[in-house]
């Protein structure tokens, strides 16, 4: 029998029927159209007071990279490589284990498991991990130091700037 037939009946009888296997859909008349009114959009997720900048973005030096300049900005940053110069940011700062940076640091918090040469000025944390070498002065609101952390410098912890510029003055009356 052959598949090329005029006759409608022969058509029908030799082709397979695949009308059980899917329903078939309807033919949309007009295009899906999406709203992206304001009413749509969901709130802003509340920011708890603890922590200004839970979403602030983080910059990574990496392992193989070694660089020479100045960070600054409101981010946190991360450093797995080498970096000489200076960092000022309004976030966090984590030298990895392995990592050196060679330069002062300003920032709110401080993680060192790698080596730091420079000065740590007004963070209000500065933790020192096992594995951490600091070869610098520290002034920072809480350091917490773990055994196995090595520390060469000058260090002034648990004062505000408030209670320091205070004693200072209270010291200078006295003497005269």
């Amino acid at each position: 029998m052959s598949i090329f037939t005029n006759s409608p009946n022969t058509a029908k009888k030799d082709t397979p029927s695949f009308a059980g296997d899917t329903p078939a859909t309807p033919v949309r008349e007009t295009p899906a159209v999406a709203d992206f009114s304001p009413s749509q959009v969901a709130p802003p997720r509340p920011v708890a007071a603890s922590s200004p900048q839970p979403d602030a973005k983080e910059s990574l030096i990496a392992a193989d990279l070694t660089i020479e300049g100045k960070i600054q900005g409101s981010g946190h940053v991360r450093i797995a490589g080498k970096f000489k110069g200076d960092v000022d940011v309004q976030g966090n700062l984590r030298i990895e284990n392995g990592a050196k940076l060679n330069g002062g640091v300003k920032a709110k918090q401080v993680v060192v498991a790698g080596e730091l040469e420079g000065n740590i000025d007004s963070a209000s944390k500065v933790e020192l991990l096992d594995s951490a070498v600091l070869v610098g002065d520290v002034k920072t609101g809480t350091l917490i130091v773990n055994a196995g952390s090595k520390i060469r410098g000058h260090v002034e912890c648990g004062w505000d700037d408030k209670s320091t510029k205070s004693g200072k003055a209270s010291e200078s009356d006295a003497a005269s």
